[in-house]
């Protein structure tokens, strides 16, 4: 299930995201098993990514909301090839 966001919070996540370096980056082997998986672990540790398009930016547009639905995020918006991601964390089980 994706989360949703106000305005306010999509903007207060999308200031934050300009001091990040983008930790994924989506390449010539595509939509990966590996690549998804690597988002989904990202988000894990730290809620707010930042991503890229290093190919496929013909095909950005399609590409980040099929990514954030794939791994259960919100898509913050996207600048250029670079597109930023963010999951609220898990609740802890006891």
């Amino acid at each position: 299930m994706q989360p949703e966001l106000s305005s306010a919070e999509r903007k207060q996540l999308k200031g934050r995201a300009q001091r990040l370096k983008p930790l994924v980056k989506l390449g010539k082997a595509g939509m990966t098993d590996a690549f998804l998986k690597s988002v989904d672990q990202a988000l894990t540790d730290h809620q707010l990514v930042k991503g890229k398009f290093d190919e496929f930016k013909e095909q950005k547009k399609q590409l980040a909301p099929q990514i954030a639905e794939k791994v259960g995020a919100a898509l913050v918006g996207m600048v250029g090839n670079v597109f930023v991601l963010w999951r609220p964390k898990p609740e802890a089980k006891e």
